[in-house]
């Protein structure tokens, strides 16, 4: 069974291995709140004994509304998140929208992520296999679980080698989203490690009109129903205060909440995984 493995940070990721959480805020805000959550879910998945990746954004190239905040940008958010990864000693994780950011990310990111609008753009997933990084690519809304062979296919025959599918939901008609529960064991007999984005499948894509909205409400029931399939890893968007947050606010999990949360989850992963063995 493949597995992605962060050699310096000591953390394997697979299907058949204990669950790793990547969590953060949906984008780095300037406030320092990315520090707060970086260090608050550091000490959580310590305590729980799992394994923790950091992610953000340094820039939100999809916002609804051109007036909506989108994040520092390149150069300051490169600093902001080499200043978690000193602080905490943790991997990092982000997204890339460009190969030229791609080539710039490469020494500073542990893990670089094709956002689901770029799943199928060959270009992106090429550049990615050719920096020799591993790659989470999120399927995009549009893109039946099948189709993820092909993104495997490209990434593998550019030369990569350590590739992530993560599940995000699919396009329900307008401004609303489904994951249909198929998508995680279709992927994983793709012989690659699955992820859950259980915060950005609640998403209203564009629900608020000039802003997306979101059902926060159900991140935790359909976080227990991946983890029930035996996945690698499970990713949060988590704020201090996510009425306050500058992106994503509505489909975000509180920071305060985080730690009872992944309890449940951690508990009902070593169920799964010990039964499989």
């Amino acid at each position: 069974m493949l597995e992605v493995e962060l050699e310096a940070f000591g953390i394997k990721i697979g299907n058949h291995l204990p669950l790793v959480f990547i969590g953060g805020p949906c984008v780095l805000e300037e406030n320092g709140s990315y520090l707060e959550v970086a260090e608050g879910l550091k000490e959580i998945c310590a305590s729980l004994q799992i394994p923790f990746i950091f992610k953000a954004s340094y820039d939100k190239a999809n916002r609804s509304s051109i007036h909506s905040y989108r994040g520092p940008g390149l150069v300051q958010g490169e600093q902001m998140l080499m200043e978690v990864k000193a602080r905490y000693n943790v991997p990092i994780l982000t997204d890339a929208h460009t190969e030229k950011e791609i080539e710039l990310l490469g020494d500073v990111v542990d893990i670089i992520q094709i956002p689901a609008f770029l799943s199928r753009q060959t270009d992106m997933i090429t550049a990615v296999a050719k920096k020799g990084k591993p790659a989470n690519v999120k399927k995009g809304q549009f893109l039946s679980p099948w189709d993820c062979s092909n993104i495997i296919e490209k990434f593998r025959v550019s030369g990569g080698s350590d590739i992530i599918i993560t599940e995000r939901g699919s396009s329900f008609g307008y401004n609303n989203l489904v994951v249909d529960m198929r998508s995680f064991m279709v992927i994983k007999s793709f012989g690659v490690p699955v992820c859950f984005d259980a915060t950005h499948a609640v998403q209203l894509p564009g629900g608020a009109g000039k802003a997306s909205s979101g059902q926060r409400e159900f991140i935790f029931p359909l976080s227990l129903s991946a983890v029930a399939q035996g996945i690698a890893a499970l990713f949060w968007e988590v704020h201090p205060n996510p009425n306050l947050a500058l992106s994503d606010g509505p489909n975000m999990f509180p920071l305060s909440d985080v730690s009872d949360a992944l309890k449940e989850i951690k508990a009902l992963d070593d169920f799964i995984k010990a039964r499989s063995r």
